[in-house]
């Protein structure tokens, strides 16, 4: 295992990992995430006001558009194992780029469906190839605090950038709007001219150099670590040239790992669909009480995340999640106890509510991302974060009508599920432990 000998400075103390040799792929990562909050809040008023399509058409299109784009991560998975994700994160960038440029000729319903759905194929390459772009920044010894300092940078860029869009819409109509496509557009570009420069501290190579080197050498490098389906009996790795994704459904250790995954994706959709719905409708109290919450969930993940991240990176990682599914199921229990009590006492319970949730969040997600590069065979990787990915495609997909189906037959059906869903990742993980004991390379990270 790789180890990091320098003293740590005031801001590794702070739990941010050094930078040295990584500041393009930190600048275009803050790039993306702008650009992502920036459009995720703009597209519809973009193209309410820029066209003559109803916003019920615009709406419509925009989700054709992202279930058409769905497949997509399952095509970048190979892609990055040919080209490395490095290459194919500036690619994806580029794609963007040609989207939104598209944006200033769409004025018809299949001209939005075709432009967003070419955002949604480049925001998708870049994502599926992020977790890669993190192994290549960072140590292995260093991954839970990249991912968590990678994790803090992206929602706070993300947040400035839905600010931006917000600010946007009083800039009126026309020009305006055309002149932040444009310039959206260029910081795309700005984004894969970095990647492309980047030179990362641990080098790539595409995977079928991988695989010829793989089988040139006795022992294999002992920074890769892989699950042992990728490696022969007497523990060396086992080349794998014609490995596909048929290699990733029957790891079960993997397969373990994605529903773990899946139960914390549908928790992240509280914020994202269920909490206004369920503040305002079910609890009867006014809307910027969601809209505080949400700002102290973003606050709290900026400041705590990338220390949080530091105290668990010497920790197993499938511990760290249960412990997080465990503080989910708390703060689910605890607004669905809310629906019955008096007024003072729910506003203090929401907060605290959230203040749980939100610590459940900054400990999950870095683990769940550190397992999921972990447990990858190297000469594969690309393929097994691609499925990741999926993960989170169809649960951001799935959970809304799941959840708006369930609040409409009970206020409180929602925030139930959830907290049994993540009850439903401990026995998960569990499994993943006892698979992983029979092991050393799982067991070290998990």
């Amino acid at each position: 295992m790789a180890t990091t000998l320098a003293p740590e400075t005031v801001w590794q103390r702070l739990g941010i990992p050094r930078l040295t040799g990584n500041g393009r792929f930190v600048s275009a990562s803050l790039i993306d995430s702008l650009g992502t909050g920036l459009i995720m809040a703009f597209t519809l008023v973009y193209f309410a006001r820029t066209t003559s399509v109803s916003v019920t058409a615009i709406g419509a299109a925009m989700t054709l558009a992202r279930l058409l784009a769905l497949p997509a991560s399952l095509v970048v998975g190979p892609l990055i194992d040919r080209f490395t994700p490095r290459r194919t994160a500036a690619w994806g960038n580029l794609v963007s780029v040609v989207g939104y440029l598209g944006f200033l000729a769409a004025q018809s319903v299949w001209q939005i469906v075709v432009v967003v759905f070419l955002v949604q194929v480049g925001h998708t390459t870049y994502w599926t190839s992020s977790s890669g772009l993190v192994v290549l920044a960072s140590p292995e010894d260093r991954r839970t605090s990249w991912f968590g300092f990678m994790t803090a940078l992206r929602n706070t860029a993300m947040a400035i950038g839905g600010a931006l869009a917000a600010f946007a819409f009083a800039l009126g109509e026309g020009t305006a709007l055309n002149a932040i496509v444009i310039g959206n557009a260029a910081s795309y570009v700005l984004a894969a001219t970095l990647l492309f420069l980047w030179r990362p501290p641990h080098q790539e190579q595409p995977a079928d150099e991988t695989v010829r080197e793989a089988a040139d050498k006795t022992v294999p490098e002992q920074a890769d670590k892989t699950v042992p389906e990728a490696r022969d009996g007497g523990g060396q790795e086992a080349p794998r040239p014609r490995a596909g994704y048929a290699t990733v459904l029957r790891d079960v250790s993997y397969s373990l790992l994605i529903g773990v995954n899946a139960t914390l994706v549908f928790g992240q959709m509280l914020i994202k669909v269920l909490l206004a719905i369920y503040i305002v409708d079910a609890l009867k109290l006014p809307a910027w009480t969601a809209g505080a919450l949400i700002v102290v969930n973003a606050v709290l993940v900026s400041l705590t995340q990338t220390l949080v991240s530091k105290r668990t990176e010497k920790a197993r990682m499938t511990r760290a999640i249960m412990l997080a599914s465990v503080l989910n199921a708390a703060a689910f229990g605890l607004f669905a106890v809310l629906y019955v009590t008096p007024d003072a006492v729910t506003y203090a319970g929401l907060f605290l509510a959230m203040a749980v949730f939100t610590l459940a969040e900054v400990i999950a997600f870095p683990a769940v991302e550190t397992l999921s590069v972990s447990m990858a065979p190297r000469h594969i990787r690309g393929r097994y974060l691609a499925t990741y990915q999926l993960s989170w495609t169809v649960g951001e997909i799935a959970a809304p009508g799941l959840l708006t189906f369930l609040l409409a037959r009970g206020e409180v059906l929602p925030m139930l599920f959830l907290l049994g869903l993540s009850l439903v990742a401990i026995p998960l993980l569990l499994a993943l432990e006892r698979r992983a004991h029979t092991t050393t390379t799982i067991g070290e990270r998990a």
